[in-house]
Parts: structure tokens; C-alpha cells; sequence
């Protein structure tokens, strides 16, 4: 017990009966009617979310590694979800069209069927060869965790093994997520264009109205954002998160020390690829539609702008810092914010709410390098080493004061 309550141990701890605190207050207000079910989507889609700025963190915050390409792996694992979903209920309003025919219907009709309603849209009427596995949902599922985590797996062994460190990496991960967005876009991607995949929030087989599945998904999300911050808390509490900071702070020393560098930033990178691609699976079923302009490099810039807000180098700084700026950019938006009339101009937030954002990050990257998170520890008491002047190292935003107590 008195492990656990160490001080590395406790904010996990104080997280996860936060996190499971909000998730009960949540249920009951759902339940007797005092938040609507779009606003519980909208919550569980920001859960979802912060899991993925966890695994932003964990790549850029603790290895120093800052990826522009990781809400590509999050847009994968929702269109490999939305293929079953889409398919899977596709099939059912197939068979029950057909059976108003009266004779039983053939699987080559009903197959026709799926693809024709699927893909008419783009003037196909075929299933492309890469929906041989729609049919199933565990392959489909083991398809969210294998092509994100594969396709990150040869780029990050391309990439590490040509020691591209830097803003070379981050252009190259750029490069890659505008790239197979474009290709996304195309009608003969087999993914049905610019039109994406629709009608996701409609589980095949449920009965229960979108009041209930809305919370199911909330409930799924606070429980992967639960598991995922364990699992990485624990990751950097030991000797894989030991090293990752150091090659961080100094990539050269750790190397010349026997490390396989490479081998701990492609572990990292592959890892992070595979959390955020369950946390599209889990976002976009709330959202209900996936499309290739979720693909856009903004996004992966959004995310980084989450960690960089939270405070990097720390996981409850990425989820506070993903949290409130997607609540706030979804109250922005919404038109629930007046505009500012200031005579020879009018302020609408809907457009202006994107220079708002890149303001407060220019800011808090030049005054508040510690983000959020660096108010929690102030509050906690967590205060400089005394170094006796030798410098923290060369990343000012990193949590190196209280990694150098531990």
C-alpha cells in the first residue's frame, strides 16, 4: 500500500477515482433527464479524445518525438470499425427489403444488395477486395489494431533506422497523413471518397434508442481512457520511461551508453499508433460518420496543441488539455457564444475561435512552457531540484524538475 501511495503512483490514483467520479455523475444526469444525449455524446467523444492526446504524450512528451501524423492512425481505426458497422447494417435493411418480395433471398442478391446500396453513391456496385473482412466484426476489430499499428510499424522503422530526428520527422509524418488522406479522397479507394463512411451511430442488432447506446459508448470510452492511463502511467514509472526521457533530453548519450534507440522510439511510436487508433474506433460510432477530411494534418496539429496546452511530459496535463479545448472549441463553434460587435468589425467566434486557439498556444509555448498541468504542480507542492545551476535540459516544457526527484 505505501508503494502506491507514492508520489508517482498518487495522481494516477487521484485521476482514476476523478475520472470514474465524473463517469457516475454523468450516468445518473443522463438518466433522469438533465443532460441531453447529444451532450453525452459529445462527452464521450471528448474522452476519446483525451485517450489519444495520452498516446501524443507519451510519444512527443516523454520521447521527445513530435509526430504531425497520429489523427491518421485515429481516422483508421474508426473507418475499420465503420466498415462492419456500415456493412453490418446495410445487410440488415438489405434482407429486410428483400423478404417484402416474397421468395427467400439468395446470399449473391443480398450481397449485391450491400454493395450496390454502399457504393452506389460513387457509381460502383461491387464490394472493393478490401471489404472481404466487413462481414465479421473480431476481424474487423483485430483489423483496428493491426493496420494502424502495422502501417506505423514500417514508417517508424523507415524513419528511426535513418535517424530522421526533428523537425524532419515531423514533416515526414506530415507528409504521410496529407498523403493517404489523398488517396482517402478518391472514389476508387474503396472507401466511398469524400462521402466516408455514414450512419455509424445505428449498432446492428440494437433495439435500444440512441438516449441508451449514447451512454453504453460513454461508458466504453471513460473505461479505455482508464486502462490506457494505467497502462501508460506504469510505462513511464519504470525503466522504458527512464530511457525515453533520455533520449529526450539526449538522444547521442543514451545511444553511446549500448541503447537501441531506435528499437525504444519505434516501440513508442507503434504503441501510440495503436491507442489512438482505438480511440477513433470508440470516437467515430459517436460521431457517426468518418470521412478523409478527418485525415486533414490540422487535426494531427490539433492534437499537439492539446498536450502542449495540458502540459507536456505529464498524462493528466494531456487529458486536461485535450478535455478543454475540445469542450471549448465545441462551444465555440456551436453558435452558443454571442459575437462581439466592436463597431468597424464584428467578432463571430465560430471563425474567429481558431485564432483564439493558436493565440493561447504561441502563449503558453513562450510563457507557461509546463502548460495546465504545471499548476498541479504547484498545488502538489512539486518545485525545482537543486542542480546547483546545471541546467534541466534542453526540453524547458518537459516535467524534468520532478523526474529528477523520482
Amino acid at each position: 500500500m505505501r508503494a502506491i501511495l507514492q508520489p508517482r503512483h498518487r495522481s494516477a490514483l487521484v485521476f482514476l477515482a476523478g475520472l470514474a467520479l465524473f463517469t457516475l455523475c454523468v450516468t445518473v444526469a443522463a438518466h433522469f433527464g438533465l443532460v441531453s444525449t447529444s451532450f453525452v455524446k459529445t462527452l464521450g467523444k471528448t474522452l476519446c479524445l483525451c485517450l489519444a492526446a495520452l498516446a501524443m504524450d507519451l510519444i512527443w512528451g516523454y520521447a521527445g518525438i513530435l509526430s504531425l501524423g497520429h489523427m491518421a492512425f485515429f481516422a483508421l481505426g474508426g473507418y475499420m470499425i465503420g466498415m462492419w458497422l456500415m456493412y453490418a447494417r446495410t445487410e440488415e435493411i438489405v434482407i429486410a427489403s428483400l423478404l417484402n418480395g416474397g421468395l427467400p433471398a439468395t446470399p449473391e442478391e443480398i450481397s449485391q444488395g450491400i454493395a450496390t446500396q454502399i457504393f452506389g453513391v460513387v457509381g460502383a456496385s461491387d464490394l472493393p477486395a478490401i471489404w472481404g473482412f466487413a462481414h465479421s466484426l473480431p476481424l474487423q476489430l483485430t483489423l483496428v489494431v493491426a493496420l494502424p499499428g502495422l502501417l506505423a510499424l514500417v514508417f517508424g522503422w523507415l524513419a528511426f533506422r535513418s535517424r530522421v530526428t526533428g523537425v524532419y520527422l515531423s514533416i515526414l509524418t506530415q507528409a504521410m497523413t496529407l498523403a493517404l488522406a489523398l488517396y482517402l479522397f478518391q472514389n476508387d479507394s474503396g472507401l466511398r471518397g469524400n462521402n466516408g463512411l455514414s450512419g455509424l451511430q445505428n449498432l446492428p442488432g440494437v433495439t435500444a434508442g440512441q438516449d441508451t447506446v449514447s451512454v453504453w459508448f460513454f461508458w466504453a470510452s471513460a473505461l479505455a481512457l482508464a486502462l490506457a492511463y494505467v497502462a501508460l502511467h506504469s510505462i513511464v514509472s519504470g525503466k522504458f520511461g527512464s530511457v525515453i526521457r533520455a533520449i529526450r533530453d539526449d538522444e547521442a548519450r543514451v545511444r553511446f551508453l549500448g541503447y537501441s534507440v531506435e528499437s525504444y522510439k519505434l516501440f513508442a511510436f507503434t504503441l501510440t499508433a495503436v491507442i489512438c487508433a482505438l480511440a477513433g474506433a470508440l470516437y467515430y460510432p459517436q460521431a457517426g460518420i468518418v470521412n478523409p477530411a478527418e485525415l486533414a494534418p490540422i487535426a494531427s496539429i490539433y492534437l499537439a496543441v492539446w498536450a502542449a496546452i495540458g502540459g507536456r511530459g505529464r498524462l493528466y496535463g494531456a487529458v486536461i488539455g485535450a478535455a478543454v479545448v475540445s469542450l471549448l472549441s465545441s462551444w465555440f463553434t456551436g453558435g452558443r457564444v454571442p459575437s462581439i460587435p466592436l463597431g468597424f468589425a464584428t467578432i463571430n467566434w465560430v471563425d474567429w475561435w481558431q485564432v483564439l486557439l493558436g493565440l493561447t498556444f504561441v502563449l503558453v509555448t513562450l510563457f507557461a512552457p509546463k502548460g495546465i498541468g504545471g499548476l498541479f504542480d504547484r498545488l502538489a507542492g512539486v518545485h525545482a531540484p537543486d542542480r546547483k545551476g546545471a541546467p534541466l535540459g534542453p526540453d524547458d516544457g518537459s516535467l524534468q524538475e520532478k523526474e529528477a526527484q523520482e
